[in-house]
């Protein structure tokens, strides 16, 4: 197979596989095993495509002119972001099939259909090549989400959806994409280049530009662009799972590292008088929306501003643009997305089996759901940074990249996130074994495809604490960091 084979099929996969799940719908079992056959079969691609991203790889599907073209490239930054998405399909899809039938939730073909529409737009925006085809499969990756925040088709579900579906597209089309049409105008082109393409606009320009894209890319969530994130988490938990870790809010954040690295560069952000206050209001994001989450009751609600914090590391890895910052946003990226979406179908197991969704419901349930508590508890200690869990690292780097780039005190803001973790997700597992006896037995037993999956992504936490050496050699090309890595 030639790579330029294997980046077409990276999209067509999983867009294939939607025409197969929809005619398939009236097959339950069937239609659950195309899901299951196209994750599989996209993550083998997406694993060739991993072990050959240093060699790199160009399709162009249609052109129009230079950078105004409908066009893919392999790259090491877009080949992790596509083996997180693909990899953690096939462990949503396994959770998706015990949630739904646990839960008997209504219009699963549907559902099924746009998840496999959403891999693809996610496929497609870490695959491409320059800022249009990033554009279009990000607001196809909107489009085919918004049904499923509104799967359960009531009041609540609808209200969160529209507020969803309009911050989105607002900063879409209000910032976004006035962003690009200005680095085609400036640049000449909006291919994604090494090293960027606005190096010769002048400072207070590029300034302006990155404020654009920073607020444009809503779906990372930089406050006060994030109230979409906790009002979509009225959809069901596989889709909170799938906007959290999976798809949704990651190519959100890859998009702000993607156009930090590839269309500004380390150097033109360095210089725009912007970069500096848009750290500062990363670094406000990071600890208010934790403190946020410690106020919130419902299970959700808390692991959703937990969610808004967490990705703001990215961000503030891309203002800082030290290369060891962008290594700890980029590992930030993979790191968040094995943590996150552990704790989200801990949350959905524990509401199939009890219907509980708030914290102070859930005294002693530990006791009776110990593999789903302890899962979480592990899912924890890796959102907050403790070894020998993944997440340790990309805070890790971020704090050696806010002392390469000469910003000392944004360290503390990642101090502070570390302790407001500790006490908004460990008095939930606590809780959970050490209070009260439960005050009534479950009321169903939890589906084995609902626990098994976040018992595997938790121990996922565990590997990927070793792997930081093929990791951060992988990714060193993308951002000069050589010598400068420990």
């Amino acid at each position: 197979m030639t790579p330029e084979l294997a980046l077409a099929l990276a999209i067509a996969l999983p867009a294939l596989g939607a025409v197969m799940i929809g005619l398939l719908g009236r097959w339950p079992n069937v239609r659950e095993g195309a899901t299951l056959v196209t994750a599989i079969v996209l993550a083998l691609n997406v694993a060739y495509l991993f072990s050959i991203a240093h060699e790199g790889a160009e399709l162009t599907l249609l052109g129009i002119d230079d950078g105004l073209s409908l066009s893919f490239r392999l790259e090491p930054l877009g080949a992790l972001f596509a083996a997180v998405a693909s990899g953690l399909w096939i462990v949503n899809s396994l959770y998706s099939i015990g949630y739904m039938r646990g839960n008997e939730e209504k219009n699963q073909t549907r559902f099924y259909v746009c998840f496999a529409i959403a891999l693809a737009s996610a496929m497609g925006v870490a695959l491409s090549a320059n800022l249009v085809t990033m554009f279009l499969f990000y607001e196809a990756l909107t489009l085919s989400t918004y049904p499923l925040v509104a799967h359960k088709g009531d009041e609540k579900a609808r209200k969160g959806a529209a507020i969803y579906l309009g911050i989105l597209l607002g900063t879409s089309i209000g910032l976004l994409l006035p962003a690009i049409i200005a680095t085609q105008y400036f640049a000449g082109t909006t291919e994604f280049t090494r090293g960027g393409i606005l190096g010769d606009v002048a400072p207070m320009i590029s300034g302006v530009l990155l404020v654009m894209y920073a607020f444009g890319i809503g779906k990372a969530a930089l406050m006060p662009v994030h109230p979409w994130l906790p009002n979509a988490m009225v959809a069901p938990t596989p889709v909170s799972a799938l906007l959290h870790a999976v798809a949704v809010v990651k190519a959100g954040v890859f998009a702000i590292l993607k156009v930090a690295t590839y269309v500004f560069g380390p150097a033109t952000i360095a210089a725009a008088p912007t970069s500096g206050p848009l750290a500062w209001i990363a670094a406000g994001s990071i600890v208010l929306a934790s403190v946020i989450a410690l106020t919130k009751d419902n299970l959700k609600a808390r692991l959703a501003f937990s969610t808004v914090s967490q990705l703001s590391y990215v961000t503030l890895g891309a203002m800082l643009a030290s290369p060891l910052a962008l290594m700890g946003a980029a590992l930030q990226i993979v790191m968040h997305a094995w943590g996150k979406i552990t704790l989200f179908m801990c949350a959905g197991a524990i509401y199939t089996a009890t219907k509980k969704t708030e914290i102070s419901q859930m005294r002693g349930l530990g006791k009776l759901m110990p593999w789903t508590f302890g899962a979480f508890a592990v899912g924890s200690f890796s959102i907050i940074g403790l070894p020998p869990f993944g997440g340790t690292w990309p805070k890790f780097f971020l704090m050696e990249g806010s002392l390469q780039s000469g910003h000392i005190a944004l360290i503390a803001a990642l101090i502070a996130s570390s302790i407001l973790n500790i006490a908004y997700l460990m008095p939930i597992p606590g809780r959970g074994f050490f209070g009260y006896e439960p005050d009534a037995p479950l009321k169903k037993k939890t589906p084995m495809l609902a626990v098994l999956p976040p018992v595997i992504t938790a121990a996922g936490t565990l590997v990927l604490f070793f792997l930081i050496g093929p990791l951060t050699d992988f990714l060193s090309p993308v951002f000069e960091t050589g010598a400068d890595l420990p």
